[in-house]
């Protein structure tokens, strides 16, 4: 891959995605190819292949994918499994049969059984049952990968898939009702800040244990992963450290300035009671996050604040 490939980014205002253009600029890539939802519908097979037959890109980076907290999954069930499996289908079956050089898929760390020893290797995938609340897209994320190393096997592709850890930064999600974690809490903290509110409520218990990377981490880790590492194998990516549900709230709870308390609703679901994932091959490929969990949750409050001054 150099600096003129026709590098196609499915998903570039997202989370994932908008890190991952960034990235690709700032590194010097000068021909990434990008398409909003409504310039291009990912869930329809055909304007996907016609996409892929016009514009012929060599290498493809699917970040686009509907993904949503604890609440979202439960539900919108039949949202997360359809649309994801779809986006995912058309766009794998659309670069194969377009000649695409290499395509990395990112799946997902809930793709893992719920009850599997930690750090969660690789090879763990598909060797239990998984966390009922977010299944429908844990399926869908492990059908994706399956589809890659089937393409591989059948066609000789080079379709590469790596699973994140839970992502946070910048463009991130911040609507309570399907946010993720570290949003849901960053918006949480600041709305009972700006309303003098005594307490903050958070789901379960606070004790499970989680790992989080920056966006920009991830970005940096999925770029060096689509020109360093070959195979059918899927491989891990993550940071360097695991928090509490209820340690994450009280850092995040000092970094916007609450002075509240923070009541545990333990009527609520905690999800897998551990999830970190196992990085012994990215870092052993040489790579490593640059920012620390602190450093992240205060550039992604500070990004909150600019653009969304008026919450």
């Amino acid at each position: 891959m150099n600096k003129r490939s026709r590098i196609y980014l499915a998903g570039h205002t997202g989370l994932v995605g908008s890190a991952v253009y960034r990235k690709l600029l700032q590194k010097g890539y000068s021909n990434v190819i990008t398409r909003t939802h409504r310039e291009l519908d990912l869930i329809r097979q055909s304007d996907v292949e016609r996409f892929f037959k016009e514009e012929k890109p060599e290498y493809v980076i699917l970040a686009a994918a509907k993904v949503g907290g604890i609440n979202a999954n439960s539900t919108y069930p039949a949202q997360f499994i359809f649309e994801n499996l779809s986006v995912q289908n058309n766009f794998i079956h659309a670069s194969y049969l377009s000649g695409v050089k290499k395509l990395l898929f990112p799946g997902s760390a809930c793709s893992y059984p719920k009850e599997c020893p930690q750090p969660i290797k690789e090879e763990y995938l598909l060797t239990g049952p998984l966390e009922p609340t977010n299944e429908p897209y844990a399926v869908a994320k492990i059908a994706g990968i399956k589809l890659c190393q089937a393409y591989n096997r059948q066609y000789g592709t080079n379709f590469i898939c790596a699973v994140p850890t839970n992502a946070y930064g910048p463009n991130d999600n911040f609507d309570l009702e399907d946010s993720h974690v570290i949003p849901a809490l960053l918006k949480k903290f600041h709305d009972a800040r700006m309303t003098g509110a005594a307490e903050v409520t958070i789901w379960g218990t606070g004790s499970p244990l989680r790992e989080f990377i920056y966006a920009d981490d991830l970005a940096n880790a999925m770029l060096f992963l689509l020109k360093n590492y070959q195979g059918s194998e899927v491989i891990n990516i993550g940071a360097d450290s695991e928090i509490s549900i209820g340690e994450l709230a009280s850092i995040i709870k000092e970094i916007v300035g609450f002075h509240g308390r923070i009541h545990f609703d333990t009527s609520k679901p905690d999800g897998a009671p551990r999830k970190t994932l196992d990085k012994t091959k990215l870092f052993g490929l040489g790579w490593r996050p640059e920012f620390s969990l602190i450093e992240g949750l205060k550039m992604t409050y500070q990004w909150f604040l600019k653009h969304h001054p008026n919450t």
